[in-house]
């Protein structure tokens, strides 16, 4: 029977990262969080400061993944409609939770008190639970699948850090590479046959440009670390019969 492989979405929300004024640093820090739960990030859509846009995004990704994270979007300005905008695609309304105004009563206190701005960041779709936020004041936010996080890098990284152990999910996937000197159409036969012979991995191929040569790397993921290795050895030996010079851990 083949293995349960759980999944997530991530939907990037802001004006901001589309403009190109800020560059998302969240897609590769959340994979690589999920990946040591045991879930795979499946795919990944940044869109607008725009509710119709969020709402899509939100309703379609959460029907067909376990987990659906969201970044950006929640805090003290008028632009920040994540809340909002998940309230609609559930169907329910927002409210302020008690807990997050006390958190932010309390952050607040020596920071110049809990304006009506900063009491947005309270608000929340009704029904949910809170991330913990030890960074800054503002919590994260849980409902159903969902986890509505903040856009800051560095937040994320502590909203993520309160969740660890608390998703259920699979084993953590192994990957481990090779590289050669070699054009990836040369050998696409070759990865191809290895991955069929090997059910349950992925082989990823990864071409590049160095020194005036062309090169690949080829990386072999599983939940299974035994099947990586008989996989690697299986395509390590195949290319060097086929007379490229193979390097371990890639090149």
């Amino acid at each position: 029977m083949s293995e349960r492989i759980w999944t997530a979405a991530l939907v990037v929300i802001g004006d901001e990262i589309l403009s190109g004024r800020t560059q998302d640093k969240n897609v590769a820090q959340i994979a690589a969080w999920l990946n040591v739960q045991g879930i795979c990030l499946a795919e990944v859509r940044v869109v607008a400061d725009r509710e119709e846009a969020i709402v899509e995004a939100v309703n379609s990704l959460r029907a067909r993944n376990d987990y659906l994270f969201t970044t950006g979007g929640i805090g003290p300005t008028h632009d920040d409609i994540t809340v909002d905008a998940i309230a609609a695609a559930l169907g329910v309304g927002v409210e302020h939770h008690p807990r997050a105004v006390e958190t932010l009563t309390r952050y607040y206190e020596t920071r110049g008190g809990l304006t009506e701005a900063r009491l947005r960041m309270a608000r929340v779709p009704a029904g949910a639970d809170l991330i913990e936020n030890r960074v800054s004041g503002a919590p994260g936010i849980r409902i159903a699948n969902i986890f509505i996080m903040a856009g800051v890098p560095h937040i994320t990284a502590g909203m993520l850090d309160a969740l660890t152990g608390t998703l259920e999910g699979g084993r953590p996937v192994v990957s481990k590479s090779i590289g050669g000197w070699v054009a990836e159409s040369e050998v696409a036969d070759t990865l191809r046959q290895a991955e069929k012979a090997h059910e349950g991995v992925a082989i990823g191929s990864y071409p590049f440009f160095r020194e005036g040569r062309v090169g690949a790397n080829f990386v072999v993921r599983s939940p299974d670390e035994a099947l990586v290795d008989r996989c690697l050895a299986d395509l390590t030996r195949a290319l060097e019969d086929a007379g490229y010079q193979i390097t371990a851990g890639g090149i």
